[in-house]
């Protein structure tokens, strides 16, 4: 008789194989998802042209605001993420996310609202600039050129950025947060400039190189780590708050991209909880529920040359511990001098990889045919 972990190396031995076969990726694509992903440097130059082009004065000349709210949902949303981490935690002013129907309570006059919706027509964030403008909160739209978000900025004599969809909002991951990031700067909130912006485009047009569908998986890090995560759960560290939005991303990405759980978290924070679970009955070996289930825990842990000294050593910490547990660990590095390009240097792995664990596990990464259906039963 064939046990779990047997049927887990076959299936294994399968995915590589189907990763390996550029042909049968290509037909296991067909929403051309792999394709969106390798626009992202394309994003970026066109997002900045973009942002050159609209009129930000009315929310930049009256000088920087109290605080930047950035609303917005999904794949949208994570912008406002990028945004507050860009910035940082030393940041003398706030930038908050707001992931729903309404805006925190102190929201006025001397705040940015930035409302971002990819198709322009998310309900919560439609349901937020309202909000802005009745509050006379200064407001930003950044979303699909026509779409309801832009007739609510025209009325309200608000700036509105167009962003062209690269098929999904996910995947326009960069043609959405770039907007954020140039507003934040001509508010006088950030200092980036076009160099930042075209190393960040260089880091992105040379990972989606390394992880183009061609390139075989012995030596294509994207492929590679999706054969990592292949019959795992992987549970996903970030060690700053910068790497802890790319957390956060990994496991939305892999939850879309791959139908697939995983956890996510932050280091310290992680180490006070999360860390817990090395010792439960996902860790290799540890009860029959492990063994059934063929899912054992898989440290990721995202490593930034700027994390504070402590969390490096936590870092270690917590991989030795994974270890000395049987739990694998994966551990990928932040590469650049500022934030954005050390960003992009691992989000691009992160959504390639998530693709191709959907393509070697049998999943079509594109369709979102559920969130559709909850739309609909709620409508």
């Amino acid at each position: 008789m064939t046990d779990a972990g047997d049927l887990a190396g076959l299936d294994a031995e399968l995915a590589s194989d189907r990763l390996d076969d550029a042909e049968l990726v290509e037909a296991a694509d067909p929403g051309g998802m792999l394709r969106q992903v390798a626009s992202s440097a394309a994003q970026v130059r066109s997002a900045v042209r973009a942002c050159s082009e609209v009129d930000l004065s009315p929310v930049t000349s009256p000088g920087r605001p109290r605080a930047i709210v950035v609303a917005g949902m999904g794949g949208s949303g994570i912008a406002g993420d990028v945004l507050a981490a860009i910035c940082g935690t030393g940041h003398s002013m706030q930038v908050v996310t707001s992931h729903g129907y309404e805006l925190p309570g102190w929201v006025g006059a001397a705040d940015l609202v930035i409302a971002v919706s990819c198709s322009g027509s998310t309900e919560e964030t439609l349901a937020v600039a309202t909000e802005a403008v009745r509050r006379g909160s200064n407001l930003v739209g950044v979303g699909a050129a026509g779409s309801p978000l832009q007739a609510i900025a025209t009325q309200a004599r608000a700036p509105f950025v167009p962003v062209v969809s690269a098929g999904m909002p996910r995947s326009t991951l960069w043609g959405l947060s770039i907007p954020l990031i140039a507003i934040a700067e001509r508010a006088g909130v950030l200092d980036v400039g076009e160099d930042v912006y075209e190393a960040t485009a260089a880091a992105l047009e040379q990972i989606a190189f390394q992880c183009r569908p061609t390139s075989e998986s012995f030596v294509n890090p994207g492929k590679s780590l999706a054969l990592d995560l292949f019959g795992t759960l992987p549970m996903i560290w970030g060690t700053s708050p910068l790497s802890g939005v790319a957390a956060k991303r990994f496991a939305a990405q892999l939850d879309e991209n791959a139908k697939y759980p995983a956890i996510a978290g932050e280091l310290p924070e992680a180490n006070h909880n999360q860390v817990v679970a090395f010792d439960g009955p996902f860790a290799p070996g540890a009860t029959r529920l492990n063994a059934e289930s063929g899912y054992p825990l898989r440290l990721i842990l995202l490593g930034d040359p700027a994390a504070h000294p402590q969390v490096a050593r936590r870092q270690a910490a917590s991989a030795e511990l994974a270890t000395d547990r049987g739990i694998r660990v994966s551990e990928l590095a932040m590469e650049g001098e500022h934030p954005l390009p050390r960003f992009a240097s691992v989000v691009q792995l992160i959504d390639y990889a998530t693709v191709y664990l959907g393509i070697a596990s049998g999943v079509d990464p594109t369709p979102i045919d559920i969130i559709q259906e909850l739309k609909e039963q709620i409508s």
